[in-house]
């Protein structure tokens, strides 16, 4: 198989559909509970914790369906969904950071030429220019392009916030798509799986620090920063979570028990990286990143986690199993 026939190959895959089906089914449960819960509440009685879950389950209904959409269609809508992703929560992020008339040209860079092109080049393997092109060149040519407005009011604090919006919203979240140019001897053509398993071992860790949190949660880690997230949602989270990714070990080249340690190890740098992000929420006075996904905030806030966790993913399979 060439490396472009392995890009494009579409997954055609039973473990996958299996996954979706398991999806569907929890999401049914989630749906029915809710609702019960709702039919339990007296007559003209509202409750924002029911109506708060409920939207999340909706919105999960429509992000699942979403993905099952392009994991249906094949690895090239992976690929535009991941860079429409990036671009929503890039412009997120610019829009509620310091900028100033003469960033502008670097911003167009950012969302008009560098993000397209890593998408780019992922769609086509090319893992040499991919891996540097935005730490490398992109963080030169930036604050070159910067200068040229001839603006130098807060000039190194706009020039890092471009800087590092490019690499949490761009560069960070497209390692999620590049992990189907990784070439594993006997894995071949089910590089699908290794994203379901990735995003399902994160994006699970986030629903169950937040089940924990609700039911046995008491000490709070750092209420100026995330004032929800608790000791006991951290730890039950993440282990269960963790339990999650050691399950699902047959969708992956791993055994049960290196899915299992992989699984702790994104789900520990995805708790962090939601931890940073809401920093800079705290620093930018704002609750949410956005409003686009109900329940849950912007595009940003439902991949902050996933932004810190997917290249050491990427690197950690491309290190141990190539």
């Amino acid at each position: 198989m060439t490396d472009m026939e392995h890009i494009i190959a579409g997954i055609g895959s039973n473990e996958i559909l299996t996954v979706f089906i398991g999806l569907v089914a929890v999401l049914l449960l989630s749906s029915t509970v809710a609702g019960i819960l709702r039919l339990r509440l007296p007559k003209g009685v509202s409750s924002p914790v029911i109506d708060n879950l409920t939207s999340r389950i909706n919105a999960w209904w429509v992000m699942i369906t979403i993905l099952g959409v392009a994991f249906w269609i094949g690895n090239v809508a992976v690929i535009v969904l991941f860079a429409f992703i990036s671009f929503q929560a890039l412009r997120e992020y610019i829009s509620v950071t310091y900028t100033r008339r003469g960033d502008y040209r670097a911003l167009l860079w950012c969302f008009f030429f560098f993000l397209p092109l890593q998408y780019g080049l992922i769609g086509i393997g090319w893992y040499g220019l991919f891996s540097i092109l935005i730490p490398v060149y992109a963080f030169l040519l930036l604050p070159i392009s910067a200068t040229l407005g001839a603006d130098t009011t807060r000039f190194l604090e706009r020039a890092a916030k471009v800087q590092w919006g490019l690499m949490i919203c761009v560069y960070c979240v497209s390692h999620v798509p590049a992990l189907l140019a990784l070439h594993i001897p006997g894995f071949e053509g089910k590089n699908m799986q290794l994203i379901l398993f990735l995003l399902l071992t994160v994006q699970s860790s986030d629903v169950f620090q937040y089940v924990w949190g609700k039911l046995f949660g008491r000490r709070k880690l750092l209420p100026s920063i995330s004032p929800s997230k608790t000791l006991e949602g951290l730890i039950g989270g993440v282990l269960t979570s963790s339990l999650v990714g050691a399950a699902l070990w047959w969708i992956t080249p791993f055994n049960w028990w290196q899915a299992g340690v992989i699984a702790f190890t994104v789900n520990v740098l995805g708790f962090f990286g939601g931890f940073v992000l809401s920093a800079i929420k705290r620093d930018r006075g704002i609750k949410d990143w956005g409003s686009m996904i109900e329940g849950h905030g912007g595009m940003l806030d439902r991949v902050d986690s996933v932004s810190f966790s997917a290249p050491i993913f990427f690197h950690i399979v491309r290190y141990w199993w190539m």
